[in-house]
């Protein structure tokens, strides 16, 4: 595929190098399905020396392979015949880009939310000398158990439609699409969150998120859940030379702290570990402003970079 659609943000202060490099850039990598405005998350940050000071640096993010505005099943209108891809050529499309648009050979750090810390990690991993830094929040090295059968389950789902294989976009294909999408309902905020809610509240948010999923597009859907659902780099993790810092939550349900953060923490050698508390479980990284000081103290040591 040429000459394919990129969507891209960008804010900051360009800091040039001898050479004319940017030598500040910190790229974004936002979760499955997301887009460029995932950077949004960082907002908190940006002010005069806080942690991600945007005097201090330049930030891009990239809408991702396979996600809408950005090349894709849905914006290219090859629907069920779009190539397959997988997380590895989401790095490669976002390096080439990186390359192509910016003259970037190397960044100073990467930051990935859930799918973009799978970004993140694969690149630390494919090129060791990519990266200074990153940061892998509720995410993981690999999608195993529950997380892998809820992906076959959502995948069993779009392909039992008929239509899917036709590659018809028709009513039945938009109602399958809801109920797949209400498939991953209970992975998002915590248990305690979902506790707290009334059954009249809880019908309410659950038919919300149905109505709001039918804005995703179904063959985006599925191609990117196949992507993810086969991610694993656990044996490769003794790769990783960037610094890394691992933000989890403990009441995060797709990624819980003790199966995949912590001995992620053990495997990648230069690493540290931060576990948060939030009701917001797997999208905890709304409230990041908890951590602002942890995060001022880890980027302290780029700031001469």
């Amino acid at each position: 595929m040429n000459n394919v659609d990129v969507e891209y943000m960008t804010f900051g202060t360009p800091i040039y190098d001898d050479n004319g490099a940017i030598k500040n850039a910190i790229v974004y990598c936002h979760g499955s399905l997301g887009n460029y405005a995932s950077v949004k998350k960082l907002a908190p940050f940006l002010g005069k020396n806080d942690a991600f000071d945007e005097n201090k640096y330049f930030f891009i993010c990239i809408s991702a392979l396979g996600s809408p505005g950005s090349c894709s099943p849905s914006t290219t209108d090859l629907k069920n015949k779009f190539p397959k891809y997988s997380i590895n050529d989401v790095v490669n499309f976002q390096k080439k880009f990186l390359s192509e648009k910016f003259n970037i050979e190397h960044v100073l750090g990467m930051i990935g939310n859930s799918m973009g810390g799978f970004v993140s990690l694969t690149s630390a991993i494919n090129f060791p000398d990519y990266a200074d830094f990153i940061i892998c929040g509720v995410s993981s090295y690999k999608v195993a158990g529950h997380d892998f059968i809820l992906s076959k389950f959502v995948n069993e789902i779009i392909e039992s439609d008929p239509d899917y294989n036709r590659g018809e976009l028709s009513y039945s294909l938009i109602r399958t699409l809801r109920i797949a999408c209400l498939a991953e309902f209970n992975f998002g905020l915590s248990k305690e969150a979902l506790r707290d809610m009334s059954k009249v509240e809880l019908s309410e948010e659950f038919e919300n998120f149905g109505n709001k999923s039918i804005e995703t597009d179904i063959f985006d859907l599925k191609y990117c859940n196949e992507a993810c659902m086969y991610f694993d780099v656990e044996d490769d993790l003794d790769k990783i030379k960037s610094k890394t810092l691992i933000i989890a939550c403990h009441q995060d349900p797709h990624f819980p702290p003790e199966l995949d953060a912590i001995p992620m923490s053990e495997m990648i050698e230069d690493s540290q570990l931060i576990i948060m508390d939030s009701k917001l479980g797997h999208l905890c990284f709304n409230e990041l402003d908890t951590l602002s000081e942890q995060l001022k103290e880890f980027m302290g040591g780029f700031d001469d970079s």
